[in-house]
């Protein structure tokens, strides 16, 4: 099939929307990615920044933005997915970035849940009270609090998300739950070394456990924000692990220049700023994606995998898990 009319009818799935209002991320943007054709955008309202009354706020306030939009649909099931396709609408779901918000209590698992959360990457960064971060000195791989959290995001059915944990952490996500654990948003460090980029060992573990590698679209990952970079880390998974294992993790943000200062404001959680860790400070756009399609078919993919790295790779996984 050609590009754009594969493009158009296949299932387009971003795994990963930055909802910061305050730096012009959010509800705003909605039509900006049904126009690019896509159909399923995951926003991270709440993390590590927050504890659990925050956390509750942001996602009240992020639901009413959804909810609210005359073009969105708030996703539970994948079949909300399906339908607001169908319907030619954007489906909206919600994620966690960080599980600060806990506060320890595990009871606090089931009820995010409820409240639409379907996945989280518990650790963000630094080193916590679930295990340790990817940025931080040492690396002391998942607490006892850390495992049992795991067995209760599988038990109410929220996917694990090994992004910016830990390397260590992350093989013992992969050893305790039950369910495939993904990892969100990175890139290859076998194409662009970064400390939040997937080892060559993570991405076979991560695959033969079933899960799917979502790659980002930010330039200090993957090395330039190119649909030819974007393409590369994508297809070194494919040829690494198989096509059903990898997907669109974007993490896109419009206006950097909010970035720029918000790292800069936290060396310790953001560490290498003065080694060019966070250059080039530049994201591939949503509406490139079509530009990634051709580059897939003529890489000699076919339209079956296409479909699947593009939203059919995520649409298995999370009909496997949600509940």
């Amino acid at each position: 099939m050609a590009a754009k009319p594969l493009y158009q009818d296949a299932l387009v799935w971003d795994m990963v929307f930055i909802y910061e209002p305050d730096m012009g991320n959010a509800a705003n943007m909605f039509d900006r990615y049904l126009a690019a054709g896509i159909n399923f955008i995951s926003v991270h309202p709440a993390g590590d920044r927050h504890n659990v009354g925050d956390a509750i706020k942001r996602i009240a306030r992020c639901r009413t933005d959804i909810t609210s939009h005359p073009n969105a649909v708030l996703v539970e099931s994948v079949d909300d997915i399906l339908a607001a396709k169908a319907q030619g609408k954007l489906a909206v779901g919600v994620h966690l970035e960080g599980f600060r918000c806990l506060e320890r209590d595990l009871n606090l698992v089931e009820t995010y849940y409820q409240l639409g959360v379907r996945f989280v990457h518990p650790i963000f960064n630094l080193n916590s009270e679930i295990g340790g971060g990817c940025a931080d000195r040492y690396e002391t791989g998942l607490t006892k609090l850390g495992v049992s959290m795991v067995k209760e995001m599988n038990r109410v059915g929220m996917l694990v998300d090994g992004a910016h944990g830990g390397y260590r952490s992350s093989f013992d996500m992969m050893e305790v739950s039950s369910d495939p654990v993904i990892f969100s948003h990175l890139a290859c460090y076998g194409v662009h070394k970064h400390m939040r980029n997937v080892k060559d060992d993570q991405i076979k573990a991560c695959a033969a456990q079933g899960g799917v590698i979502g790659i980002t679209s930010a330039g200090f990952y993957l090395g330039d924000a190119t649909p030819e970079r974007y393409f590369q880390h994508l297809d070194y998974v494919a040829q690494m692990v198989g096509h059903e294992h990898v997907g669109i993790g974007l993490d896109y943000l419009d206006n950097v220049a909010p970035l720029v200062a918000f790292i800069a404001a936290r060396p310790d959680e953001w560490p290498g700023a003065t080694e060019g860790a966070w250059e080039p400070m530049k994201f591939m756009a949503p509406e490139r994606l079509e530009g990634v399609l051709a580059l897939m078919q003529k890489h000699g993919y076919t339209d079956a995998q296409i479909r699947g790295v593009l939203g059919g790779n995520w649409l298995r996984i999370c009909r496997e898990v949600w509940k």
